[in-house]
């Protein structure tokens, strides 16, 4: 359960390994204590990198990381009382599970009988106590993730960190994990920091998300503020699907804009840049915000002519990708026995209509 209480800072963090180019740049992020956060970004975005510096495997070039009131930037990984769950698992290949997930409380000279009990309820709480007395190679990837999240949690960290965990798994025993990881979060209440480049684990799973794109955080959220309202094109386009408008900014209404697109069309939205009129725009819309209507005249206000191209099936949905004059082609969400579906043929003119909250105008 995530409290209000900071167990985790960055303060002003920066990191560069060449002294010129910056991965991270003053980086300032609070984590809660028993929340799951979690770092997304694209490959060479910052986020791994702030996670290995949390870590203890990478410095900061300046700025503090403070865990629960200490100072870290010079303390050694072992020194953190932060457990670490990786890609490719890590495991021993010589010692038996047992052993492997032993090894962090043997480290820490615990006794022999508080060893043995530890590991014992670390393995049942994976539900993996039957494995003890086999070896990593006997193990599929879902079991020997399983076993480096005991030997992760098994000292009791004040903090876990996992990169990239599920990475390796096919896709039903990752989502599938997923799933897990949440529900044991919620039951044992630790905080998870977890670094994805997949932004459906991150929806799935965390309390809050950190975008990361060019060593920034983009936006700082939980999934449903992040999904709902993007601060910034990027985060609209790189979190769930957005089909993309460019047009100019003509009046300003209170919160809304009226946007000119190149063929006339006039349409309303959420001025979020705060752009004044005469200033290039992007408006980005979520596919499931369009609401389909074979309108063989004119659309109505705040709705878009085009004309349909064909049909995509998803199982609970259908896509239609459609075509817009001047402007890139579209998908809109079509739930199962919409009337709409019945018309359908390629070619045929269709309008796509929408709140104007739902579509969000970046500068």
């Amino acid at each position: 359960m995530k409290s209000d209480q900071v167990i985790v800072s960055f303060r002003g963090v920066r990191k560069t390994y060449d002294g010129e180019t910056l991965v991270v740049k003053q980086l300032d992020l609070d984590i809660y204590q028993g929340e799951f956060l979690t770092l997304l970004g694209p490959s060479g975005s910052g986020k791994t990198t702030c996670l290995m510096m949390l870590a203890g495997f990478e410095f900061p070039t300046g700025g503090e990381i403070w865990l629960d009131g200490k100072l870290l930037n010079k303390v050694p990984p072992h020194k953190r009382d932060i457990g670490m769950v990786f890609q490719n698992y890590a495991l021993f290949p010589h010692l038996s599970v047992q052993q492997n997930v032993e090894y962090p409380l043997t480290v820490r000279k615990m006794s022999a009988a508080e060893r043995v009990e530890r590991t014992h309820n670390a393995l049942k709480m994976v539900r993996m106590e039957s494995f003890a007395k086999r070896y990593p190679a006997q193990l599929s990837g879902g079991q020997q993730q399983r076993i480096a999240l005991a030997r992760a949690l098994v000292f009791e960290p004040k903090l876990v960190l996992m990169d990239e965990p599920l990475g390796a798994l096919d896709k039903q025993l990752r989502e599938h994990m997923q799933y897990e990881l949440k529900s044991l979060h919620e039951k044992l209440g630790v905080t998870f920091v977890y670094v994805t480049h997949d932004q459906g684990e991150a929806l799935t799973m965390s309390d809050r998300v950190a975008v990361f794109d060019k060593g920034i955080v983009q936006q700082l959220d939980t999934v449903d503020h992040l999904y709902e309202a993007p601060c910034n094109e990027f985060v609209a386009n790189f979190i769930g699907d957005s089909n993309k408008l460019r047009g100019t900014i003509e009046q300003i209404q209170g919160d809304f804009c009226d946007i000119r697109l190149a063929d006339g069309t006039r349409v309303s939205g959420l001025n979020v840049a705060k752009a004044q009129p005469g200033a290039q725009a992007i408006a980005c819309i979520r596919p499931e915000r369009m609401k389909l209507s074979l309108n063989q005249g004119r659309p109505g206000a705040n709705a878009l002519a085009g004309e349909a191209k064909s049909l995509i099936y998803f199982g609970d949905h259908v896509r239609m990708r459609c075509g817009l004059r001047e402007q890139d082609e579209c998908f809109v969400k079509v739930p199962l026995g919409t009337e709409a579906l019945d018309a359908f043929a390629p070619g045929a003119p269709i309008a796509l209509e929408f709140a104007p909250e739902h579509l969000r105008v970046f500068a």
